[in-house]
């Protein structure tokens, strides 16, 4: 797995980094096709969250979406004053429980 470090603490995992690592374990892909491959994944998924379809991947996770309710009373903190804030839809991301395993398995 690659890492990148920045003060002593791990950052984010980016794409390039993804296309590195399937490329150690795929050589006779190229890199490019690696992306074209990551970038087809990653455009059916938001499609997809776009028109309010959730994404399973097994073992792995659930994209779903998720509206909020609009507020009435909100507060402006800069002024104090009451604000209405409409209602918003935002991506849920639940973990599987093969993952959920792994990631709290004690080494």
């Amino acid at each position: 797995m690659v890492e990148r470090k920045k003060n002593n603490r791990i950052i984010l995992l980016v794409k390039s980094d993804i296309i590195k690592e399937l490329k150690k374990k795929h050589p006779n892909l190229k890199s490019s096709q690696i992306e074209s491959i990551l970038d087809i994944i990653f455009d059916t998924i938001s499609k997809n969250l776009i028109v309010n379809k959730s994404v399973e991947i097994r073992d792995f996770c659930r994209f779903s979406i998720r509206t909020t309710k609009p507020k009435h009373n909100a507060r402006d903190p800069r002024t104090g004053s009451i604000i209405y804030v409409p209602s918003k839809k935002k991506v849920f991301f639940k973990m599987s429980k093969h993952l959920k395993e792994e990631i709290n398995k004690e080494s």
